[in-house]
């Protein structure tokens, strides 16, 4: 198993940055600089997390390119295209945003997202940012998300032929996907369904935890792991079933305290 965090931790440097994760004992890093960055600023994360031996996760690009504002949308287009490059660059497992979604919240829920015209614009938006960079080492993915597609590892095998690119592959955050009370029950079962069917195309996966609250009508919160009832263990055993060296990185916790309880906690339940 190699694990990471989303965060940056504290660090005022890029030595810093590197040492502070190796000495955590994580293997794996999200790449922390962008492709608006300076070059020798970007150079400098690459070769600290280089010299502590991290495998480089993560490139995110984590913008709207479906937004309806066609400027907007435009503008998320080609930042996507240079974090793929930047990806494809430093050799990172793979760059990851969302499909998009069609209102103003970036990552918001909307009845548009599941249209037939949002589909095919999803399709044609991740074709035209791969084929703009033609990658070699690294993957274009979506992640998955609960209010837009792809909605279920069936959905997202039709989004891979659609796509119909060797360089599209899959970013697994099953948390995600706990939309129903059978998902979220039956969490185990499901597990090893995404990963039947999509196992060989994931190239990274997230780690969190899910609470369905007993209150009506349905609400399912997402929280810190081991205080939800998504089966951590069988998730990163099934995962590297498929992929020895698969990354699971630690996501959206509030302090870097917080991260160092979710690392112990991972240690202590695989270990």
């Amino acid at each position: 198993m190699k694990l990471g965090v989303s965060s940056p931790l504290l660090h005022d440097s890029p030595k810093q940055w590197a040492r502070k994760h190796k000495e955590l004992g994580l293997a794996v890093i999200n790449f922390s600089p962008n492709c608006e960055d300076e070059p020798a600023l970007v150079e400098e994360y690459v070769k600290e997390a280089r010299a502590q031996g991290l495998t480089i996760a993560e490139v995110g690009v984590w913008r709207n390119t479906l937004d309806p504002d066609e400027d907007a949308r435009r503008k998320a287009v080609r930042f996507a295209v240079g974090q793929l490059e930047l990806a494809d660059r430093i050799g990172a497992r793979c760059c990851v945003n969302i499909i998009g979604a069609r209102g103003p919240r970036w990552d918001g829920a909307y009845k548009e997202n599941y249209t037939r015209e949002t589909w095919e614009l999803g399709v044609k938006t991740i074709r035209e940012i791969i084929d703009a960079v033609s990658p070699h080492n690294t993957y274009f993915t979506i992640e998955s998300m609960p209010w837009m597609v792809p909605t279920g590892p069936d959905e997202y095998l039709h989004l891979l032929e659609a796509v119909d690119r060797d360089r599209f592959a899959v970013h697994m955050d099953v948390f995600n996907w706990m939309t129903t009370p059978q998902r979220y029950f039956y969490n185990e079962e499901f597990i090893e369904e995404c990963f039947e069917k999509l196992g060989k195309s994931v190239k990274s996966c997230h780690l969190k935890d899910v609470c369905m609250e007993e209150n009506y009508t349905l609400f399912f919160r997402e929280t810190y792991m081991g205080n939800g009832a998504v089966n951590i263990r069988h998730l990163i055993e099934t995962a590297m079933s498929y992929d020895e060296d698969m990354p699971f990185i630690i996501e959206h916790l509030n302090t870097d305290e917080e991260y160092l309880n979710s690392i112990r906690y991972v240690k202590k339940l695989i270990h």
